[in-house]
């Protein structure tokens, strides 16, 4: 089984793309560190700072403005695809899986509603709400 999130940010395609391609705009949404910008067949480091947590993952595809495909470390594969809905929206679709249980799925599609929802926030607004950071407050280091 997959999960799958989706949202409309009021924001041209290529800002929303960047968005995710540019570690200074995504570390105000997900993760807090990283070892550099998102390239085609590259290696990238993120890090959750406020866990201890690190993954790498591997930029499989760039296709620009219209989707993303990295590999984790767990081997699940994330899919973001970029499809503009007017010339100042764009609906932003997440995928991710293969998974085994119900728990793996519910985790999964909570979190990423919340990376989209921070992406709301800082693109539209320009606001850090700190959702990753709150979703587990007694997890923090």
């Amino acid at each position: 089984m997959r999960t799958k999130v989706s949202l409309l940010i009021r924001k041209p395609v290529s800002e929303v793309f960047q968005a995710f391609i540019i570690p200074e705009i995504t570390t105000r949404f997900w993760f807090s560190k990283s070892s550099g910008k998102l390239v085609q067949g590259e290696k990238v480091t993120w890090e959750w700072e406020m866990y201890g947590v690190t993954d790498e993952v591997v930029v499989e595809e760039i296709v620009p403005n219209e989707r993303i495909r990295i590999q984790a470390q767990n081997l699940r594969e994330t899919i973001f695809r970029f499809e503009p809905f007017s010339d100042t929206e764009t609906i932003v679709e997440i995928e991710n899986g293969e998974f085994e249980t119900v728990e793996e799925i519910i985790d999964t599609t909570e979190g990423y509603t919340l990376v989209l929802s921070g992406l709301k926030a800082v693109l539209e607004h320009d606001l850090d709400l700190h959702l990753i950071e709150d979703k587990h407050p007694h997890d923090r280091i």
